[in-house]
């Protein structure tokens, strides 16, 4: 399988433009009783199939109408190698976004506005403004941008709580697919904590996966929850083909808040750092498979073939585990690595860095 950001790129301007499709950053990386049957006769009503089909599109058309308003479409200008590229020429690609408040601020994926020499936004009724960028964070792949633009027309959306999602509750996207603004579509919670690779090669951890289709221009816009709540920003698909086979990935919206509010505010988004490379153990934890020379794993004797079992005696099961833990904390903060090396046991305390651009 292989895993493509959804960034759409739409037209060449100079002859160089690496057309296709994903932007390049990414990484692919009760049971029965045969012999007895039992028949219950229910005496209540059944609802009938065509109640059933109306109460559900009442209920997304409803969150399609409160919603739809706050997501917005992005058009970039690109001048040479970005987001993937290859070669010195120019072009265009598409995304989308969601308006967070009534000053102009818009969240994306830093890599829908990554080498932009020019961003265009699109509101759902047509009028377009030139936007400009606030401020991006790869190692999350959140961008803001923002818009100078009469308040009628920003419908900001609510941040919902990543932590609270469930398996198989239901959700919805709203982007522009293959250039196709304003485009729904919906599906459930496939699964939990998920971690993918960001633009800059770093993992996040605690990624939505959905079965929503979500394909190349969603990039950026919103994964909602029934009560029209942005519970992840959608990022990635996993496809052999290219294009939507049912396995999608949004960034948690816990951590997309997080750095979205950091850089409305001006603030840089920094990320804690140990500087290990890592792999799952053969049986259970994290094998390191190298370490960064000066990082603050070598500092503290950290060893390629160490299997790190628990941080701050929480058990590590595997490099998610780890990369969870490690992105729970901020930089400078002091942890305690339990870990096994040539079948002995020993714990290091690691003072955690700013992790590296």
């Amino acid at each position: 399988m292989n895993r493509h950001l959804l960034l759409r790129r739409i037209a060449p301007i100079g002859a160089a433009l690496a057309l296709g499709g994903g932007a390049g950053a990414a990484i692919y990386a009760a049971s029965t009783d045969s012999n007895h049957q039992t028949t219950v006769v229910a005496s209540v009503p059944a609802q009938s199939a065509s109640q059933t089909v109306a109460s559900t599109t009442d209920s997304l058309t409803t969150l399609y109408k409160d919603t739809s308003p706050g997501v917005v479409d992005i058009t970039v200008t690109t001048n040479g190698q970005s987001n993937g590229g290859q070669g010195g020429g120019s072009g265009q690609a598409e995304g989308s976004g969601f308006v967070v408040d009534t000053s102009g601020d818009i969240v994306t994926n830093a890599h829908v506005v990554d080498g932009s020499s020019s961003i265009k936004v699109r509101f759902q009724d047509g009028k377009t403004a030139t936007a400009t960028l606030v401020g991006t964070d790869d190692s999350t792949d959140i961008a803001v941008i923002k818009v100078n633009v009469d308040s009628s027309l920003l419908h900001p959306l609510s941040w919902g709580n990543s932590s609270n999602v469930l398996v198989g509750q239901s959700v919805a996207a709203i982007g522009s697919p293959f250039g196709l603004p304003e485009s729904m579509t919906s599906g459930i919670i496939s699964a939990l904590n998920r971690t993918i690779t960001a633009p800059n090669n770093f993992s996040i951890s605690g990624a939505l996966q959905t079965d929503a289709a979500i394909n190349h221009g969603n990039s950026g816009g919103p994964l909602l929850n029934t009560s029209g709540q942005v519970i992840g920003v959608n990022a990635q698909i996993e496809s052999d083909s290219g294009g939507n086979d049912g396995v999608g990935f949004a960034i948690p919206s816990d951590a997309a808040k997080s750095v979205a509010n950091t850089l409305i505010a001006g603030g840089k988004v920094q990320h804690a750092y140990l500087g290990i490379r890592v792999g799952d153990a053969a049986s259970s934890g994290a094998e390191v498979t190298s370490v960064v020379s000066g990082s603050p794993a070598d500092k503290a004797g950290l060893k390629a073939g160490d299997v790190i079992t628990a941080i701050d005696g929480n058990a590590v099961a595997s490099a998610d585990d780890l990369t969870a833990a490690v992105g729970a904390h901020k930089p400078g903060d002091s942890i305690t690595v339990s870990l096994t090396r040539n079948g002995s046991t020993q714990k290091v305390t690691v003072t955690l860095g700013v992790r590296p651009s």
